[in-house]
């Protein structure tokens, strides 16, 4: 089998790997790397257990040969946050959106993914963001909670810093 030698930024390290050309890029993160983060759910891209984001991307990383990924930024569930959780994750645990926790990381890529493109979705955007997650424990509803609620506290914190210029001292600063 014909090898490649690829390089990919992982949740903000360098690495470098020989792979084969039919290695998916979620076994080069797990198998080759001994990333965590991306589950292996079925190997088909139909239960979103392995999603990451490849260069800012939600993509499910068993449809992604390795070397396709070669130069890319990968960023996995464990990469989402430095030290703390990610708001994401946060409350995903709080409202008590994972059971098993199998299919968490690959919810909260599609999750993060969902609230960089769209800050405020409403439950049935939510939903159909998740289409491509299987999740048999939860039932969805408290994922669906755990995400609405993520916006809802992202549009009020954007609410609470207002307009640049709101709270600006009036011309000359001395209120003349």
């Amino acid at each position: 089998m014909t090898t490649h030698d690829i390089t990919l930024t992982v949740d903000g390290t360098d690495e470098e790997l020989t792979v084969e050309s039919r290695t998916l890029l979620v076994h080069a993160l797990r198998d080759r790397l001994d990333y965590t983060a991306p589950n292996v759910g079925c190997d088909s891209g139909t239960c979103g257990a392995c999603t990451v984001h490849l260069d800012g991307d939600a993509v499910k990383s068993c449809t992604v040969l390795a070397v396709q990924a070669d130069g890319s930024d990968v960023t996995t569930a464990a990469g989402l946050a430095d030290g703390d959780l990610h708001p994401v994750q946060t409350a995903l645990h709080e409202e008590h959106g994972l059971q098993c926790g199998y299919c968490t990381p690959g919810i909260a890529m599609t999750a993060t993914d969902l609230l960089e493109t769209n800050p405020d979705p409403d439950r049935d955007e939510i939903r159909a963001a998740l289409k491509g997650n299987v999740c048999r424990c939860t039932g969805y509803q408290n994922v669906v909670d755990a995400i609405e609620r993520v916006a809802d506290e992202t549009r009020d914190a954007d609410s609470a810093v207002g307009e640049p210029g709101d709270s600006a001292p009036p011309a000359g600063g001395d209120g003349s």
